[in-house]
């Protein structure tokens, strides 16, 4: 099972490139106790989005085969953190500007794509995303 230490690690692995920016998000909270995770997705998220503009394709299949592996051998909290910290970041379409969150569903593997449109369904009818 995945935890969301072994997350970051998956992530780092996955998109060595952001390693820089983890790193410095380590330093920023090295004093925290617990780390704030989701904002280190939120950057993860806009990572994704800058490999999107550049067409990096094969680094963008590589990271959601990464954030497949999350939503199938994730703990609770790394399930829920792979659809609310990246999934639906990816879909905030303020954070595009070249982009547009729908260029990324070619990318997306089954179960992602399950909770992908969980997500739009949550935004769109208040549907409560459930982990089923």
């Amino acid at each position: 099972m995945i935890d969301r230490t072994a997350m970051m690690e998956s992530i780092i692995v996955a998109c060595p490139g952001f390693a820089p920016t983890f790193d410095a998000f380590l330093t920023e909270w090295a004093d925290e106790t617990e780390l704030p995770y989701y904002l280190a997705l939120g950057d993860f998220s806009r990572y994704l989005i800058t490999l999107l503009e550049n067409d990096q394709r094969d680094e963008l299949a590589t990271a959601f085969d990464m954030i497949e592996q999350l939503h199938i051998d994730g703990d609770r909290y790394v399930r829920e953190a792979a659809t609310i910290g990246i999934l639906e970041n990816l879909q905030n379409s303020n954070l595009h500007r070249r982009t547009e969150p729908d260029q990324f569903l070619g990318f997306l593997r089954p179960v992602s794509l399950k909770f992908w449109h969980k997500v739009t369904d949550f935004w769109e009818n208040g549907t409560i995303i459930t982990d089923d």
